[in-house]
This record gives C-alpha cells, structure tokens and sequence, in this order.
C-alpha cells in the first residue's frame, strides 16, 4: 500500500514541472513573447491561432482566447507570442496573461494536441528552387523574426512569385511589410535570380 501511495505521488511530482517565463517586446507593439525555460513543442514546426474556432488542437489557446482582448495566439518551441487589441495596455494584462501561460505549462498537459503536432511534422519532398527558398528562409530570415516572437512559413513558388506566410507577432505588424519587401525579397532575389517578388499570403 505504501509502495504503491509513493509510486502515485513520484508519478504526480514529474507531471508538474516547474517553469520560468519572461517576456520580450517586438517591433508589433500590440503582441508580446512569453518566452519559457524549456521546451513547449518540438522544434522545426508552429501553431498560429487567429481566433477560438482555430484553436480546437490547443487547450492553451483556448483558455488564452477567454481573454477578450486576445486576437492571436502564436506557439512555437520554446515560446507563446499573444496578440492583443487595440485600446488596452499590456502592463494591465500582462501579468495575468503570464499567470494563465504557467499555470498551464506547469499542469504537465501538451500545449497542443499530440495529432496535431505529429501532422505538422509530414514533410513531403520539394523541387529543388522550392528547397533552395527553403534553405534560404532557414539560415537567414526564420532565427530573426523567430526571436521577435513571429515565424515566416513558406507557402508556394508559382511564376517567380514567392507566397509566404506571416504567423504571431508579423501578422498584423506594421514593419512587416517593409521586412517582407525590404528584406526577405531583396534578398531571395539577389540569391536566385529565378525570384521575381515576394508576397503574403493572408491565412
């Protein structure tokens, strides 16, 4: 009886884990980064919930949605970027906004469920200039607007026309354009003469 009373309690002491979480600004100033001391779902892939409907695979959006000042809810290896409206502040909510992220990370249930991660990860292989706008994405562009709470995913490559779309915090975000233009295009352009212009694709 005992044995088994201490099998139950080590079982329940591993399901809580303990986290840190810390914020981080980015250029869209209606999103934040909760970003948390571990691992929150594989790396390589992301989840972009643009309202409640969206969010059915993930119980941590769902709950975040509850807030009816959140619009967006981005979640992505280590971090969960939240999109907020207009016409409140973020040190009013923040907190709270924190509170609810930990408390449900530390609870020990997936972020998102397991379905939905395994078919995330289904790669399919590419023509090689859609690999080669692949490789370029990864090494150059992805680690930046990663770290500003954001993910730029490839869509298609159609008629020199690049399709790419704009998740978390660069949905919505007033420099993105500038980045997507400015940066990413100018860049694939003068790496494979084959890109003629880079788009958004709405999601």
């Amino acid at each position: 009886m005992h044995q088994n009373s201490f099998e139950m309690e080590t079982k329940d002491q591993k399901q809580k884990q303990q986290v840190t979480l810390y914020l981080e600004s980015n250029p869209n100033p209606n999103s934040l980064k909760f970003v948390a001391s571990n691992l929150l779902i594989p790396e390589g892939i992301s989840f972009d919930f643009a309202d409640k409907q969206s969010a059915a695979n993930s119980k941590l959006a769902t709950i975040l949605f509850d807030f009816n000042f959140v619009q967006r809810v981005f979640i992505m290896s280590n971090f969960v970027t939240v999109t907020k409206s207009d016409g409140i502040d973020w040190f009013e909510i923040q907190d709270e906004v924190k509170n609810k992220i930990i408390d449900f990370i530390e609870s020990g249930k997936p972020l998102v469920d397991q379905e939905a991660v395994a078919s995330n990860k289904v790669v399919e292989e590419d023509p090689e200039d859609v690999k080669k706008i692949k490789v370029i994405l990864d090494e150059y562009i992805k680690p930046a607007v990663e770290q500003d709470g954001g993910a730029i995913i490839f869509d298609s490559f159609e008629n020199g026309v690049v399709k790419l779309q704009l998740q978390g915090s660069c949905s919505g975000c007033p420099s993105s354009t500038i980045t997507l233009k400015a940066g990413i295009e100018n860049l694939l352009k003068s790496m494979m003469p084959e890109v003629q212009s880079v788009e958004a694709e709405s999601i």
